[in-house]
């Protein structure tokens, strides 16, 4: 049973990076300009474990305290693994966010930044950022208003924090390109190389707008329960 597990995570993450390896090529990029994230909230450790022995070295996730559970031993076991923090992070985890994570993609307020700045200081750990931009205009979503990346991103670099890039996530059940596009755009009129953008359903439509990091869960893992 052990294998066909593996033979399935490992079939899946093949499938996946075929498809990158598609989009990069018919958008005239390299394979190595774009970053799988594979998101592994709420699965397993031994979900997570073959997905690793397949070759997949990047995962993310959405909490502090689920990344504090099953980390630990799944990187003592695994020691080049990259994490990332996919979710909203609130002020009063900053620090355990600054000690867990590789790099931060929901950077979305002055009070973050002033918690994770502090929190950089103290650790002497400095955590690469992306800046969460509510490109759809959704109240219920977390992210900063375009209007005021300008703003924050001084506000960050102020504190010394690395931001790298924006990250959004579009509306459900609307085309994602346009939204695509327009954070590609904030990007470079912002100075900004990143752009963490794309899930399983169109991450080869936002690797053709200039995604450097994709996050994908489903079709890595498999549909959750």
């Amino acid at each position: 049973m052990a294998e066909t597990h593996t033979q399935s995570a490992a079939a899946r993450l093949a499938a996946v990076e075929e498809r990158i390896a598609h989009a990069c090529k018919f958008a005239g990029r390299g394979r190595d300009e774009v970053t799988l994230v594979a998101i592994s909230k709420t699965h397993d450790e031994a979900s997570i474990a073959r997905l690793i022995e397949a070759g997949q070295r990047v995962f993310g996730e959405n909490r502090v305290q689920e990344t504090q559970a099953k980390w630990p031993a799944l990187r003592e076991r695994y020691s080049r693994v990259e994490l990332h923090l996919v979710g909203t992070l609130q002020s009063n985890k900053a620090e355990d966010a600054v000690a867990l994570f590789d790099c931060i993609h929901s950077l979305d307020r002055p009070s973050l930044v002033k918690a994770l700045g502090k929190a950089m200081d103290k650790t002497g750990r400095q955590v690469p950022c992306f800046i969460q931009v509510d490109i759809g205009e959704e109240e219920q979503k977390g992210g900063c208003a375009i209007a005021e990346v300008p703003g924050l991103l001084e506000q960050a670099r102020g504190a010394d924090i690395p931001v790298v890039g924006l990250m959004c996530v579009p509306p459900l059940g609307i085309e994602p390109a346009p939204f695509f596009a327009l954070l590609d755009k904030l990007a470079r009129d912002n100075g900004l190389e990143g752009r963490s953008m794309g899930m399983s359903g169109d991450y080869e439509t936002a690797i053709m707008l200039g995604a450097t990091h994709v996050r994908v869960g489903t079709a890595l893992f498999g549909a959750r329960d």
